[in-house]
This record gives structure tokens, C-alpha cells and sequence, in this order.
């Protein structure tokens, strides 16, 4: 099911067009990856969704039906930039925020309890915002996001100013909200955790959506017929003709190399030949990552 639509949706900020006939469309229970260079429209679609602002045209869906101001109550969003008040205490402020969103402070406070026992935060109850590091700050502010369990989720950057710890600890966080069932939108320049956690993809740049799709079928489309092999080291170089072969390293008596073939020759056929020349023990494809397929296609576009 379609949770999340975007049709047609246009936005302008005096003569520059933010958002040019954007469509989007998440799927429920889905983690949705909006990626896209600084300036590219991100940030303008979120604040649509979130009822910040509303498009000059075009209509955005939630659940099958055009969205109202309501429909916010149903929705944590986590901004890149973070907005919690440095002078409040941080238990104060959490349960502030929480029963902004419509909890009452007996289900804050229970659930506030839980949250900060899982994140073994409960000694920063009464300690002030400003005296916790950023990333200190930034578990606060997922857990206020996430505490009143809405129906979609929207994450910008929420990896920023994390350790490598406590970024696998809000990973593995988001995985198990998307699997309690929630909707997730996940804004982020980090390429690796858009591969880790995100079903679908769409890609924005100067105002447009370039790409869209699972991620495993944009690498499929992006693939450039090379193979990783290692084979049993010969006495000479092998070659084989119509078949490149480079980044040849040895060790051990064994060579691992990639191989770079003509799109008419299968894999099967790449293997024959290969195998017909040296004894092969390994053999897999090379599928470019999100990360270059982001760099090529927004260099391409720029540059045009």
C-alpha cells in the first residue's frame, strides 16, 4: 500500500523553483531513502509533509487521502536542525515536549522511563541541555520524536555529530521501528546507511526527481559488467581476449583481480573463459554503490 504520495508538487521561493513536479511515493512500513545535494529540494518537501508549508500545487497523500493539518499529530519528525531549549532540564523538557504532542504526563512519564532506561540515559533527567554534548542531545531529541509511536517517521541527518557506536545504536533503533510498523523517511548524505537501512530511494537534484526505485534495482541499472575474482596464481599473467583484468594483487599463492567484460559476454560465459585459463576459487559481481551512482548522476546533471 501507497502510505505516503507526492503528485505534481510544486514550490517557489520568489523566482527560484524549489520543487518542480516532485513525485514520491513511500510504501507503508517502508523506510524511504530522500537523498540529494544541499540546495536540491530536500528540506522543502519535509517541511510539506510536516504542514511547515504547503506547496504552491500539486498534492501530497497520507494513506490514500489528501493531507490535512491533523495529520501531523501522526508524525515525528527529527530535524537536522535540533531544537531543544539549552536552559531546561532534559526530563522536563521531554515531557514538555511529549504532551505537546497529546500524551497525557502519566503515559509521558512511563514511556519517558522506558526510553531513557533503554538508552541508559536516566542520569541526565535532571541535568540542564546545555551542559550534554551534541550527540547527548540528539538521543534526547530521537526519543522525544519517537515516543508518542506515530505512524511516519521523519529523519534528517540523524546520524550527525554521532560516534560510530551510538550511529549503530540509532540504526538498529529505526530497523526496529520499521518492523513494529511504522513509515520512515530518512534524509541523509551518508551513503553507507542509506544502503544498511532503506527499501526504495529517490533522488533530488535541482528541484527534480532524477532516480527512483528499490535499491537493489538502481544498482542492478547502474552495474558496469565487472567481477571480482581469485584464482590460483599462474607463473605468467593470464589474458583473455575482448576481457579486461586489472587491480591484480597476490598473496599467499593466490591472486584476486577484477574482471571488466563486454555486456554481451554473461556471466556464465566470463566464468568458462576465466576458468579455461586458471583455476578460479571465487567469483562475484561488482555492483556500484549508492554513493557513486549519487556522485555520477549529480555530476552529470550539474555539469550538462
Amino acid at each position: 500500500m501507497k502510505y505516503l504520495q507526492a503528485i505534481d508538487v510544486n514550490k517557489t521561493y520568489g523566482t527560484k523553483h524549489v520543487l518542480d513536479n516532485l513525485n514520491i511515493e513511500v510504501e507503508e512500513g517502508s523506510i524511504y531513502g530522500l537523498l540529494g545535494p544541499n540546495g536540491a529540494g530536500k528540506t522543502t518537501f519535509i517541511r510539506i509533509i510536516n504542514r511547515i508549508t504547503l506547496p504552491d500545487s500539486g498534492t501530497v497523500m497520507l494513506g490514500g487521502r489528501p493531507m490535512v493539518d491533523s495529520d501531523v499529530e501522526h508524525i515525528g519528525y527529527l530535524p537536522e536542525e535540533r531544537g531543544l531549549y539549552r536552559k531546561m532540564k532534559v526530563g522536563e523538557q521531554a515531557l514538555y515536549l511529549a504532551q505537546l504532542k497529546g500524551m497525557s504526563r502519566h503515559d509521558a512519564l512511563v514511556k519517558l522511563k522506558y526510553w531513557f532506561e533503554k538508552f541508559d540515559i536516566m542520569s541526565w533527567w535532571d541535568k540542564k541541555i546545555g551542559e550534554l554534548s551534541k550527540g547527548m542531545q540528539q538521543k534526547v531529541q530521537f526519543i522525544v520524536t519517537v515516543l508518542h509511536e506515530p505512524k511516519l517517521l521523519i529523519f534528517d541527518e540523524p546520524f550527525s555529530g554521532f560516534d560510530p557506536v551510538n550511529a549503530n545504536l540509532l540504526k538498529s533503533e529505526i530497523a526496529e521501528l520499521r518492523q513494529k510498523g511504522a513509515t520512515i523517511i530518512f534524509s541523509t548524505h551518508n551513503m553507507e546507511s542509506v544502503e544498511e537501512l532503506c527499501n526504495d530511494i529517490t533522488l533530488i537534484n535541482n528541484s527534480h526527481a532524477v532516480l527512483s526505485g528499490s535499491v537493489a534495482d538502481i544498482k542492478q541499472q547502474f552495474k558496469q559488467n565487472k567481477f571480482a575474482i581469485k584464482y590460483r596464481t599462474t607463473e605468467t599473467p593470464f589474458s583473455i581476449e575482448g576481457i579486461k583484468i586489472s587491480d591484480a594483487k597476490t598473496e599467499n599463492n593466490y591472486t584476486d583481480a577484477v574482471v571488466e567484460a563486454t555486456n554481451e559476454t554473461s556471466p556464465a560465459e566470463l566464468i568458462r573463459r576465466i576458468a579455461a585459463n586458471v583455476e578460479l576459487v571465487q567469483f562475484h559481481e561488482i555492483l556500484p554503490s549508492i554513493n557513486d551512482i549519487f556522485i555520477q548522476l549529480v555530476s552529470k546533471q550539474n555539469n550538462q
